[in-house]
């Protein structure tokens, strides 16, 4: 992506931000009047649906309307997003976005059905999910700088798990190669259970997974807690050293975020970010997304969030281009 193509396109994701609007005066005074949706792209109970349930309560508080989860998990996120972009932009549909949506697909996959850039427009930040290196014992090694000795001495052999092709667990191993100038190698899985298995019995080398996931399967010393991928130690694991310092640079966190449908007026989208971000800083909530590993981020206007987006872009396009990485079939 060029710096002219990558300027284009976030003037496209903030230009429905700066539109001027028609005039309708009040309205982000009477939003909102009834219930709201949150499609969240995931199937429930997983840790994308929790936080958007956590919202979900303190965000009826706030605004005296329920918030409504609608699950629609699918393509990638795509099936998600292609519903709220078609969606009346009037504040009363939302989509709760992960890096999949308008960071990672654009450069993964071709023909979306939806427009990344045009499409949808962020109301501000959620959180920033950093992983933890969780690695077999039976390595013999217990740290990054070991590590990256063993898999130099052993290119090629080394394995690592995801959940898919180009999640951000898959994309920490890869920034983790590209930067160290190892070899390690990728072994996608269909879900969390059947690669967890593999791990603890030693068949897969190691993980990149989500704080919580890899906290709880490396209880009791199955697993070695060797890093994590934030650019800060965790509060819930002060012990655990960061990828960067090791590695200085290193950071791969999954950023979430809110967003509409293109058209959506300003007023209605401040109002939605005010809402979130009252959320984001409630002590409760806070407290409750800390204690899974979680960084909340309850400040950003809906600027510094697609700024963010377009910043996240690039940086994942230079892994996945640096990698050849495709999507399986």
């Amino acid at each position: 992506m060029t710096i002219q193509a990558g300027t284009n396109r976030r003037g496209l994701l903030l230009g429905a931000l700066a539109t001027p609007l028609l005039a309708r005066p009040g309205r982000a005074a009477t939003w909102p009047d009834r219930p709201v949706r949150l499609v969240i792209p995931f199937g429930a109970g997983g840790s994308v649906d929790v936080v958007g349930r956590l919202l979900a309560e303190k965000f009826s508080a706030i605004t005296g309307q329920a918030l409504i989860i609608d699950n629609r998990p699918g393509g990638a996120t795509a099936i998600g997003a292609q519903h709220v972009a078609r969606s009346a932009p009037d504040g009363y549909t939302l989509f709760y976005g992960t890096p999949a949506t308008q960071i990672i697909n654009p450069t993964l996959i071709p023909n979306l059905p939806y427009d990344p850039d045009r499409d949808l427009v962020p109301t501000g930040s959620v959180m920033r999910a950093p992983n933890l290196l969780a690695m077999h014992p039976g390595l013999g090694v217990r740290d990054i700088a070991g590590l990256v000795a063993l898999a130099k001495r052993r290119p090629g052999e080394l394995t690592f798990a995801s959940g898919s092709t180009g999640s951000t667990n898959h994309l920490s191993g890869e920034l983790l190669n590209s930067m160290a100038g190892t070899r390690l190698q990728h072994v996608p899985f269909r879900n969390f259970g059947a690669y967890s298995a593999e791990l603890l019995a030693g068949r897969i080398s190691m993980c990149f997974g989500t704080i919580s996931d890899m906290v709880a399967l490396s209880a009791n010393g199955a697993l070695l807690r060797v890093a994590v991928t934030s650019a800060q130690r965790s509060p819930l694991l002060p012990e655990v050293p960061t990828v960067a310092e090791t590695l200085p640079g290193f950071e791969a966190t999954a950023y979430n975020y809110i967003a509409v449908p293109a058209g959506t007026p300003r007023e209605v989208v401040l109002a939605i970010n005010a809402a979130f971000n009252t959320a984001l800083v409630d002590p409760n909530v806070v407290a409750r997304m800390v204690a899974t590993g979680l960084d909340p981020m309850g400040r950003d206007s809906p600027e510094q969030a697609a700024d963010t987006i377009m910043r996240e872009r690039a940086r994942w396009k230079r892994v996945i281009d640096g990698a050849g990485i495709k999507l399986d079939g």
